[in-house]
């Protein structure tokens, strides 16, 4: 795979269209294949004409050339509804090292949707936060990531998520949808937890990649024993140093675990590290068959 630039340069892009860009092709560089399952209606062999076989399907072209019949089957066309989630609460102003959190998942979810509709999915955007919910319906026109583009750039990270009741009918009566949800699962009252899950009952296909800084995943917080919540101001006492690492591993495997017994897709993504990661655990998921 091509070299990615640093995560630094990246965040130094402020045009999305440009980052998203130079993300996904440095990305696809790597791919064996240039076409992905889900692009659309694909030549994929002949086979010999069998009655009762839909004449439509004959190649006429192979005909004249051989004097035989034969039926092309091609891939059936597989495109999907991709809703990219954001989370712009208070607490994605994290400092990973030199950017915040959120500048991170606006490039992720810029280049997430760049991939989708490269695709040939109907590509849409939802992001949330204190100052409320934006979202774009998911379609392939040709101005959509311009849209997209255009409101992940002015999209700034505050207050908190403000829980279940003001987000259920979000996407209700959607029809089904892949999912990805781009969050530090900073939750207060289990308020994410409950939204994945109703959003499971309603049929739509999730992915959560959770974001979490470098310093978050070693531990490395300043050398500080108390940090105060973005959200709500709130001091939390980190304990002995020592104990940190241990904390951080039960949290991980508490989150993980939770999500799997929904049957939500986890990935843990570190933004301080390139969006290539993601994007590979998006195009796993979306070739893997639903069910």
């Amino acid at each position: 795979m091509r070299q990615l630039p640093d995560p630094k340069i990246m965040m130094a892009i402020k045009d999305l269209a440009l980052a998203a860009k130079t993300t996904v092709d440095g990305f696809m560089s790597g791919l064996n294949s240039s076409r992905l399952q889900g692009e659309g209606v694909a030549f994929s062999q002949y086979r010999n004409y069998l009655p009762g076989d839909d004449l439509r399907a004959l190649d006429w072209k192979a005909f004249a050339r051989t004097g035989r019949y034969y039926i092309r089957q091609s891939e059936p066309e597989k495109t999907i509804t991709v809703q990219v989630v954001v989370d712009a609460s208070a607490s994605m102003n994290h400092d990973c090292d030199g950017y915040p959190k959120i500048a991170y998942a606006k490039q992720l979810a810029a280049a997430l949707a760049l991939l989708a509709y490269r695709q040939g999915d109907r590509v849409g955007l939802t992001t949330f936060s204190g100052a409320g919910v934006q979202r774009i319906a998911p379609t392939q026109d040709g101005q959509q990531l311009h849209r997209i583009y255009h409101t992940l750039g002015q999209v700034q990270a505050e207050g908190r998520f403000a829980g279940l009741d003001d987000h259920k009918s979000l996407f209700r009566n959607q029809g089904k949808q892949l999912m990805v949800i781009l969050t530090d699962f900073h939750e207060h009252a289990g308020e994410l937890t409950k939204l994945l899950a109703l959003l499971r009952a309603q049929g739509q296909e999730i992915i959560v990649l959770h974001l979490m800084a470098g310093n978050e995943l070693t531990g490395r917080l300043g050398n500080y024993d108390a940090l105060q919540d973005l959200e709500t101001g709130e001091i939390v006492v980190l304990g002995r140093s020592r104990a940190k690492p241990q904390l951080l591993d039960q949290y991980l495997e508490t989150s993980r675990k939770t999500l799997l017994r929904h049957n939500v897709y986890y990935e843990l993504v570190n933004a301080n590290e390139t969006p290539a990661q993601a994007l590979r655990a998006f195009l796993v998921r979306r070739n893997k068959p639903s069910g």
